[in-house]
C-alpha cells in the first residue's frame, strides 16, 4: 500500500551506476534522509568514489562500492550480477556520462566516439542487464540520466546530443518494454547542470543544480512519473525550439 505521500514509491536500497556524478550523489544524499538505507556505487576505482562512499555513511546509510566501467561492456554482467546476489534492489540510478568537448571531438573522431560509446553503447548495455535483474526479482525502479540536448541537434554540443537522444529514445523504449512487468522506468530530462565539472562551460538561461534534479527525482519518483523535466517548464521550451524552421533555429545562440 502506497501512503498518501508516495512515501513507499522511493526505494530502501539504491544502485547508482556513475558513483561520482554530482547530480547521482546529490539524489543518494536526498533519498537516504527520506528513506533510503542501502547504497551502492558503481564507478571506476578512484579516490573520489571512495571519498565519495564515505559521505554517504556518514548520513546514516550503508555504503559500497563495486567497479563498473561503461565502456566495459562485457563485464556489466559480472558487476550488476554481484550487487544484486547481495539482495533486493529497489531502485538502479543511471548516472554515467561525458560531455566531450565540442570542439575539439569535431576534430578528433576517436574522442568523437568514446562519447558515443560511454553516452549510449555503455547506457545500453547497462541498461538491459539492470532491467532484467530488476524483472528477474519482479520490482524495481531504473531512473536514466537523459539530457535536454538530446531533443534536437545544437551547433555547440551535437556530438554530445546526438549521444544523449540515443539514449532517452532507449530508455523509452525500454519502459514501455518492461510496462505491466513490476518494473518502472523514468527518463529524467536535465538542462545544463551547474557543478564543478562544469564549470568551465557557459551555463544556459534555464541551468540547473544537481540538488534541483535531485528534488525532480524525488517528486518523480512519488508520482511514478515517466519522465521528468528540470526545471519543469524546460518541456515547454524544448517544444516549441523543436518545432522552429530548420533556418531559423540554426541562428539561435545555442
Amino acid at each position: 500500500m502506497k501512503d498518501a505521500s508516495g512515501l513507499a514509491r522511493l526505494p530502501q536500497s539504491l544502485l547508482v551506476l556513475g558513483g561520482t556524478s554530482p547530480i547521482a550523489l546529490a539524489t543518494a544524499h536526498r533519498l537516504i534522509a527520506r528513506r533510503t538505507r542501502t547504497v551502492w556505487l558503481a564507478g571506476r576505482p578512484s579516490p573520489a568514489l571512495e571519498e565519495a562512499a564515505r559521505h554517504l555513511r556518514t548520513l546514516g546509510a550503508e555504503v559500497r562500492t563495486v567497479d563498473f566501467d561503461a565502456l566495459d561492456t562485457e563485464a556489466h554482467e559480472s558487476a550488476l550480477g554481484k550487487v544484486f546476489a547481495e539482495g533486493g534492489v529497489d531502485m538502479v540510478l543511471m548516472s554515467f556520462g561525458i560531455p566531450g568537448d565540442q570542439a575539439y571531438d569535431e576534430r578528433d573522431p576517436p574522442a568523437a566516439v568514446r562519447v558515443a560509446r560511454t553516452n549510449y553503447t555503455g547506457a545500453v548495455s547497462a541498461g538491459l542487464v539492470a532491467a532484467r535483474l530488476l524483472q528477474n526479482q519482479g520490482h524495481g525502479t531504473l531512473v536514466v540520466l537523459s539530457s535536454a540536448a538530446g531533443e534536437r541537434a545544437r551547433r555547440t554540443d551535437f556530438i554530445y546530443g546526438s549521444s544523449k537522444a540515443g539514449l532517452d529514445v532507449f530508455a523509452q523504449g525500454l519502459g514501455d518494454a518492461l510496462y505491466g512487468t513490476g518494473v518502472h522506468v523514468m527518463v529524467v530530462r536535465p538542462d545544463f547542470v551547474r557543478s564543478r565539472a562544469t564549470a568551465d562551460r557557459t551555463a544556459t538561461l534555464l541551468a540547473t543544480t544537481p540538488e534541483e534534479v535531485a528534488t525532480a527525482v524525488e517528486l518523480g519518483l512519488r508520482r511514478r512519473s515517466e519522465t521528468v523535466w528540470v526545471p519543469g517548464v524546460l518541456r515547454i521550451v524544448t517544444t516549441a525550439l523543436r518545432h522552429l524552421p530548420r533556418a531559423l533555429y540554426r541562428r539561435l545562440p545555442l
